[in-house]
């Protein structure tokens, strides 16, 4: 329920920074004021503070509910604070109102609204009615109030502005005045909001337990200390003099007392706060004692005098032991949970260390096989589940189509009624025309035609009249449309341009970070280990540079797209090097792919994304061809890849394929399925979806191989396959296509024995691979032919899986876009540009086993797309097919004849030994004669 006026109808002041805890006021005797009767109110009121009770929905599984939490507005940052009870020292969390809308639903509970911010939905609910529209109205009030408050004004006053203020200030009165005439602010209700509801008693839940915030234990553990600190300060005090300070009261702490936690900034650490110091005099320890007493009995925060009555102080106690007595049920329940993960992990670790301790292969192995039959249950266990739940699907949607039948008798019912009620009304208006005109009644005087006919007449000139009327009212408001109209237009385009210019300078921001880590990097390197001041510097901060994260930031700062642990595919963001040294350079490059990403989407990624969203059917063509080159987006690369697929295995395709060779594999055991298990571990294991053990992506992957070792029994299975079909899984989801996916590039795209148990086809690529770079990198080639560096070691992988395992997931899936179309010529094409692009720092290595470590890890390191995309396509041109195609027949005769000869020589050697015999040499017993004895 979004209020088209969120001018505020009274005014509020701002919430001090060292309020007290949970939004206490510090004067007991500014209480709220009564609400006015009519919608007028007086300009001068006293201040009011924006609190109370109120339930919020939240909480995960058995503990899901409503939960009673006291909120508090904070002005000057626009946050509703909330926290457990009144007296807590921190709060629990906060809700960001200056973007926040405010829903209230209809047909939900009395008293039930919706907070919607960006990041999530909150659900309260308040005692009445009124107090829920009480909390809209000032919270929207509240809202507007922070956006359109005027900036502080200069040190050094503006003439211009100078000029225009008391302008301004004059428009700023008048809308004030129309909005105040328009809108009537809601009565306060009474006790249940303001500083009166602090002091009466936390509303009771049905259990001690669920009003507890587990999500945020730190604090709920902090608040309950804080107050039986309280509660054991104020046992041996007596009761407050008349002449103390109330802890309620506006006026300064002194220096030695500890000043209560800040709840303007709540992101603050408890523990950051000065602790106290010890007490030299007995007026602060009273004082000190007295403000801890006060905020452990809240029903006497008014102050305690001497003459308080024996009944009045049991009540007290009584009331204060029931609260603890709730407070400890609910702390062994939290005790019991935590015993139980307790006993949960320590299970796990019995079970590591009996694997571990465990003597040989076989106990281990064992154990493994144990709990992989525990999994195998477990799968069966849901499947069966998964079986009950499909049953009752069927069931629900029998139900309703049983309801569906039964609402569409209702209806034909409603109208048969609602015919026969228009048949029952026309008949009823006849009967009461002719019982008013009987037919035999003498026409009526011409005196009385003539006035029926002034009548009519006048009828319709007060028509045409509210015609007018209508017709200017709609001319204002077509006005009033367009005037919104273009004030929406230029504050979207306003906010376009404030969030491109945001977005230059975060990626200018990771460009210096990158570039000082880097610098860091360097001077790392160039110190090695030397002792010193200096190094420790910068081990110090180095570290503080790793550690260092931007949701640390301060909470007013915009971050449009921060560096988050995994991308949209489940790969880590920051990649997980195995040597210790290469973190930071992992940070870097982390930090360049951010900003390669940050500069790129409003030049080059939004244009491409309007040209592929205007793109109709697919069809091959010159256009497609660029735009498979340049990347497809996330958006619309699965039903591209889908295309891609559909073009090379149409003539393989058939209805429920995929399906007869799961029955297959399921009746027969195929001899890779073994294989298969073993790898499918191995798969990827720095992505989520595969490092997960409740992930379904194993699963599915399983399925896809064993259904392709049916498909093709000349391969069966080969090592590689299992990345090929995982990046067609993480990208079309579905297993039928990313089965037709691995099809398609073992048996159509790359050529025949590429993966056959020889690997022919893969060693020949390995050739004719050296043969274009010597052609296009000859100075590279002859630097790594002195070192004797042979790069088939890290390029027959790259061929083998497409880069699956060697380049970061956004530039590995563009390079899969343009290879599903293209084929094997886009693979030597990056191949040639990622040595193109290190070529310099390969250079710059002169020992073999240095160069050997770099290409290790070296693709992980390119960061610019765009820059190897137009190496690839325009530095390594010309490139023919024609010659690709040479290079291959030729390099496959000379491997053919190798082999050819190889087995040849392997067939004498075979022959030699056979006619030799076994012979045996002499002192030496032959078998047949040790079995001779007796």
């Amino acid at each position: 329920m979004e209020s088209t006026q969120e001018k505020p109808a009274e005014s509020s002041s701002p919430v001090p920074g060292s309020e007290e805890p949970a939004g206490l006021a510090r004067d007991p005797d500014v209480l709220p004021p009564k609400e006015s009767e009519g919608c007028a109110r007086p300009l001068e009121t006293a201040p009011k503070k924006i609190c109370g009770y109120l339930s919020k929905f939240g909480g995960k599984g058995p503990i899901r509910g409503w939960k009673s939490r006291w909120f508090f507005y904070d002005e000057k940052k626009c946050h509703l604070y909330y926290s457990r009870t009144a007296q807590d020292a921190n709060p629990l969390d906060s809700i960001d109102l200056s973007s926040a809308v405010f829903d209230c639903k209809a047909d939900a509970e009395e008293g039930t609204f919706e907070i919607k911010t960006p990041s999530r939905i909150i659900t309260l609910k308040a005692a009445t009615k009124q107090a829920m529209l009480y909390w809209l109205q000032q919270l929207q009030m509240k809202r507007w109030e922070f956006h359109n408050s005027p900036p502080a004004p200069p040190a050094v006053p503006d003439a211009a502005l100078a000029g225009n203020g008391p302008a301004l200030r004059l428009k700023l009165e008048q809308e004030e005045a129309e909005l105040e005439e328009f809108l009537c602010p809601v009565k306060t209700p009474p006790g249940l909001v303001g500083m009166a509801a602090a002091l009466q008693p936390v509303p009771a839940m049905p259990l001690a337990f669920q009003n507890i915030s587990l999500k945020h234990l730190g604090t709920e553990i902090q608040n309950t200390m804080y107050n039986i600190r309280g509660n054991k300060q104020t046992q041996g005090t007596g009761h407050r003099l008349p002449g103390e300070d109330s802890p309620l009261s506006e006026e300064p702490q002194r220096e030695e007392q500890p000043s209560p936690p800040d709840l303007s900034a709540p992101g603050k650490d408890p523990a950051d706060s000065p602790k106290p110091t010890p007490k030299s005099s007995l007026a602060a320890n009273l004082i000190q004692k007295a403000k801890l007493q006060s905020n452990t009995f809240p029903l006497f925060s008014e102050g305690l005098t001497r003459n308080r009555t024996a009944q009045e102080k049991v009540l007290a106690l009584e009331q204060q032991v029931l609260m603890l007595t709730k407070e400890l049920k609910a702390q062994k329940e939290l005790v019991k949970i935590l015993h139980k993960a307790l006993e949960a992990a320590q299970q796990e670790k019995r079970v590591s260390s009996a694997y571990l301790a465990a003597a040989e292969d076989k106990d281990r192995l064992e154990l493994v096989r144990h709990k992989v039959r525990q999994i195998a249950e477990l799968g069966r266990r849901v499947e069966a589940l998964e079986q009950e739940r499909e049953s009752l699907v069927q069931t629900a949607s029998l139900r309703e189509q049983q309801v569906q039948e039964l609402r569409q008798h209702v209806q034909l019912l409603l109208d048969k009624n609602q015919a026969k009620q228009q048949v029952i009304r026309k008949l009823s208006e006849k009967v009461t025309q002719d019982f008013m005109h009987p037919p035999n009644q003498p026409p009526a005087p011409p005196d009385a035609a003539d006035r029926d006919l002034l009548s009519q007449q006048e009828k319709v000139e007060h028509l045409k009249d509210d015609m007018e009327a209508y017709r200017t009212q709609n001319r204002f408001l077509n006005s009033e449309i367009h005037q919104v109209t273009k004030i929406w237009r230029k504050v979207a385009e306003k906010e376009k341009a404030l969030l491109m210019k945001c977005a230059y300078l975060q990626a200018k921001n990771c460009q210096v970070e990158s570039k000082y880590l880097a610098g860091l990097r360097r001077l790392q390197e160039a110190m090695g280990v030397e002792a010193g001041e200096c190094s420790e510097l910068l081990r110090q901060l180095i570290q503080e540079a790793l550690q260092w994260e931007a949701s640390e930031a301060s909470a007013d700062s915009v971050v449009l797209s921060p560096i988050s642990e995994y991308d949209e595919y489940g790969f880590l963001t920051v990649p997980d090097y195995e040597v210790e040294d290469l973190r930071l350079l992992a940070k870097i490059q982390a930090l360049e792919v951010h900003s390669h990403h940050l500069l790129a989407h409003e030049a080059v990624e939004q244009p491409l994304r309007e040209r592929w969203a205007a793109l109709g059917e697919l069809a091959p063509s010159a256009e497609i061809k660029q735009l498979l080159r340049a990347g497809v987006p996330r958006e619309h690369r699965p039903r591209v890849w889908k295309w891609l697929v559909r073009l090379r295995v149409q003539h393989l395709q058939g209805p429920g394929r995929y399906q007869e060779l799961l029955s297959r594999g399921q009746a027969c055991k195929h001899p890779a399925a073994r294989q298969i298990e073993l790898d499918l571990n191995r798969t990827f294991p720095s992505n989520k979806h595969f490092a997960c053990p409740a992930s379904s992506f194993p699963d599915r992957l399983r399925r896809v191989l064993l259904a392709f070792s049916w498909q093709n029994p000349t391969i069966g299975y080969c090592q590689g396959l299992n990345r090929l079909a995982a990046i067609a899984l993480l990208v079309l989801e579905e297993e039928e296509s990313a089965f037709w996916c691995l099809v398609a590039i073992v048996e159509t795209i790359m050529p025949a024995d590429y993966y056959s148990k020889t690997l022919l086809a893969s060693q020949v690529d390995q050739r004719v691979l050296q043969d274009l770079l010597s052609e296009k990198l000859p100075k590279l080639m002859a630097h790594l032919g002195q070192r004797r560096v042979d790069l088939s070691f890290v390029t027959f992988n790259w061929l083998l899986v497409v880069f699956a395992d060697s380049l970061i997931s956004n530039i590995l899936l563009q390079v899969w876009d343009a290879f599903l179309y293209e084929g094997t010529k886009v693979v030597f094409r990056y191949a040639l540009a990622i040595f193109k692009y290190n070529e310099e720092e390969i250079l710059r290595l002169q020992d073999g086993l240095e160069i050997y470590q770099y290409l290790r890890f070296f693709t992980k390191t390119i960061c610019d797309n765009r820059k190897l995309m137009n190496i690839a396509f325009n530095d390594m041109n010309p490139f023919p097919m024609k010659q690709l195609r040479q290079l291959r027949m030729a390099h496959r005769e000379r491997l053919e004849a190798e082999l050819h000869e190889l087995e040849q020589l392997k067939a004498e050697y075979l022959e030699t030994r056979a006619a030799q015999g076994p012979a045996v040499p002499e002192g030496c017993t032959s078998e047949d004669e040790g079995e001779a004895e007796p």
